[in-house]
C-alpha cells in the first residue's frame, strides 16, 4: 500500500547512517517529507544523494547537527518545521559505539555516548513534543537486542540501549493522553557501512563478515537495512494506530546468549 505516510513530516536522527538512511529513502518514497539530522557531512550528502537520485521529486533535507546537545534538537526541530511544517513522526536513530570494560569507561567515554545514545532521544522528543501533541503523531526509538542480551566490552553502549527500551514505555504511558504513540525497535545484526567499514580496517572481507552471522540467529544472515526500515516504517504509520509502547525485535530469530 504505498503512500502509507503521504504528506506527513519526519525527522530521522542519525539519517546518514546505514539503517537512518534507508529509512530515509522509505519514508520520502511513501510519502513522507523528511528531515535527516546527522553529524557526518560526507556521509549526509552521499544519503540525500541516494534519495534524490531514486525519487527526483523527493522533499527531504539535511540538518548537520550534533544531536547530543539540547540546544541542537530544538534547533533541527525549527528548522524542519520552517521547511516542511509541524512534525508528525520522530525517528531517534542516532548511535555511536564505544568499546571499554564497564572496569575501565573513562568518564568522557561514558558522556558522551549517553549524550548521543540516550539524551538526544529525549531532547528531540522534548523539541517536538508540542508538535507531535497537535498532529497526534508519533516516535520511533530505534534501541538494539543488546538491550537485552548483555555482553563483554560493549557494555556503555548496550546499558545506553536497555534505556531506550525504558524511555519508551515511560513516554508511552505519559503521552497516551495526548494522542502520542511512543514504539521502538530493537535490530539484530545489521549489515551497515559502519560494519563494512570496521572490517576492512581489521583486514576481513565482507565474505568473512557474512559468516559471522550463521551462528547469531534463526535466519542465519544480517539483515539488510532497509529490513530495518519496514518496521519503522509500520510504527510510524496509521496501519499501527493501536500499537504504542511495544518494543519489536527484529532480529531474525537472535540467539539470547
Amino acid at each position: 500500500m504505498a503512500g502509507r505516510l503521504a504528506d506527513k513530516v519526519a525527522i530521522i536522527t542519525g539519517g546518514a547512517g546505514g539503517i537512518g538512511a534507508a529509512t530515509g529513502l522509505l519514508f520520502c518514497e511513501e510519502g513522507a517529507r523528511v528531515a535527516l539530522v546527522d553529524s557526518q557531512s560526507d556521509a549526509m550528502e552521499a544519503a540525500l544523494s541516494a534519495i534524490r537520485a531514486s525519487i527526483p521529486n523527493a522533499r527531504v533535507t539535511g540538518i548537520l547537527a550534533d544531536v547530543g546537545r539540547e540546544e541542537a534538537a530544538f534547533d533541527a526541530v525549527a528548522a524542519t518545521r520552517k521547511a516542511f511544517g509541524p512534525i508528525d513522526v520522530l525517528v531517534n536513530l542516532a548511535g555511536i559505539r564505544a568499546y571499554e570494560p564497564l572496569a575501565e569507561a573513562k568518564r568522557d567515554t561514558w558522556e558522551r555516548i549517553l549524550a548521543v545514545n540516550l539524551l538526544s532521544y529525549a531532547w528531540f522528543t522534548k523539541a517536538a513534543i508540542a508538535d507531535l501533541r497537535a498532529q497526534r503523531g508519533n516516535v520511533v526509538n530505534v534501541s538494539s537486542t543488546h538491550a537485552v542480551n548483555a555482553r563483554a566490552g560493549m557494555g556503555q553502549y548496550d546499558v545506553t540501549k536497555a534505556g531506550i527500551v525504558s524511555m519508551t514505555r515511560t513516554l508511552a504511558f505519559e503521552e497516551a493522553r495526548h494522542g502520542v504513540r511512543i514504539n521502538a525497535v530493537c535490530p539484530g545484526a545489521t549489515l551497515t557501512p559502519f560494519h563494512l567499514r570496521r572490517a576492512a580496517a581489521a583486514g576481513r572481507t565482507q565474505r568473512e563478515l557474512e559468516q559471522d552471522a550463521k551462528n547469531e540467529c534463526l535466519m542465519e544472515r544480517w539483515a539488510d537495512p532497509r529490513e530495518v526500515a519496514f518496521p519503522i516504517l509500520w510504527l510510524a504509520s496509521g496501519e499501527a494506530s493501536y500499537v504504542t509502547g511495544s518494543v519489536l525485535m527484529v532480529d531474525g530469530g537472535r540467539y539470547v546468549r
